[in-house]
């Protein structure tokens, strides 16, 4: 852990300073980060809403990964989540709390599991490359939504591309205590579900058998098949829980946010929570504090436009390539001093 925030501080330093090619002043740019983070209660909960959604997303890359699979298709899984999720609480309105965030929650989780198992199939038996599946699942994916939210379940009373509202009943807010807590920010119970996850998921990796069977598939399937482990079995499941996970940011804007699903609601969170999972290592508690720092930068690049003449929001993702690259480098250990005895490659 040391080492990736030494490798993020090193990151955010280098990325600041080539803002002085703009003519902007890295000291300012970093007090408009920190203040449109954290200036108000709503900006902090912007910041935890943000972190929400890429905690699950993160966790969602770290378990495929663990199976020593790579998950690009956490956008289009959560995508897929949100869909059933918003139909589940339009089309069953009678449902009555606390069953109904309970049954769009399971709704969500196996919807995104079973977009995930596709290409989990695809893999095991037809040796199709998860990474080109997934990706052009995301596209699918974004297709799909949106003729379902714009034809089969708009909203009646507005413009806008986004689906009728969900029933009163599937919502977190009546009981709600971080969104009473934080005004009318963003931020709901989705993160203490999160947090759960995190500890859940670390639990699940370091002290259970099917943890380990995971976690040795990815690091040498062949032994791992050798040994006796279901490799193949292991590696659907994981990939079918990384499509669960990713459904969490369904529940996070569905059920605790806004409602309803709108189209373009996510800034890309299946992709920065790759970035989220390789710079906490895959470690799922660090996979939380990774996703609040990708989260505070998201959300303080959002008032680059406004403060700067020059800088604009994508800076944000600069900022995120520089420290994904030096916590990279840190982990390799190539700061360190070689090994006079290391072979020289």
């Amino acid at each position: 852990m040391k080492k990736v925030i030494l490798g993020f501080a090193i990151g955010l330093v280098c990325a600041l300073s080539l803002t002085l090619f703009a003519g902007e002043n890295p000291f300012h740019i970093f007090s408009i980060l920190v203040k449109s983070a954290f200036g108000s209660s709503y900006d902090l909960g912007l910041t935890l809403y943000y972190m929400t959604a890429l905690t699950f997303t993160g966790l969602s890359v770290s378990l495929a990964f663990s199976a020593g699979l790579f998950n690009i298709g956490a956008e289009g899984q959560l995508l897929m989540a949100s869909l059933a999720a918003a139909a589940c609480g339009i089309l069953l309105p009678d449902v009555a709390w606390p069953w109904a965030p309970l049954l769009a929650t399971v709704v969500a989780a196996i919807a995104g599991a079973v977009w995930a198992l596709v290409p989990a199939l695809l893999k095991i038996y037809r040796g199709s490359h998860e990474i080109i599946v997934t990706m052009m699942m995301n596209f699918i994916a974004a297709s799909l939504t949106g003729w379902m939210i714009l034809k089969k379940i708009p909203n009646p009373d507005s413009q806008n591309p986004e689906s009728a509202k969900v029933s009163s009943s599937y919502l977190f807010s009546e009981f709600d205590f971080i969104k009473k807590a934080l005004g009318e920010s963003p931020a709901s119970l989705a993160l203490l579900l999160a947090v759960i996850a995190a500890l859940s998921l670390w639990f699940v990796m370091k002290y259970t058998r099917w943890g380990y069977e995971v976690q040795i598939t990815g690091l040498n399937s062949p032994a791992a098949e050798r040994a006796g482990v279901p490799v193949e079995r292991r590696q659907i499941q994981a990939f079918c829980g990384a499509g669960a996970l990713a459904a969490g940011v369904a529940v996070t804007e569905i059920l605790g946010n806004s409602g309803q699903f709108r189209i373009g609601f996510s800034p890309e969170f299946g992709f920065i929570g790759i970035a989220v999972a390789l710079m906490a290592r895959n470690h799922p508690l660090g996979i939380l504090l990774s996703a609040f720092l990708m989260a505070s930068l998201h959300k303080g690049a959002s008032d680059l436009d406004f403060e700067t003449t020059t800088i604009t929001r994508d800076f944000s993702k600069i900022i995120q390539g520089v420290i994904i690259l030096f916590v990279g480098v840190q982990s390799y250990r190539i700061f360190k001093r070689r090994n006079p005895h290391a072979p020289r490659v």
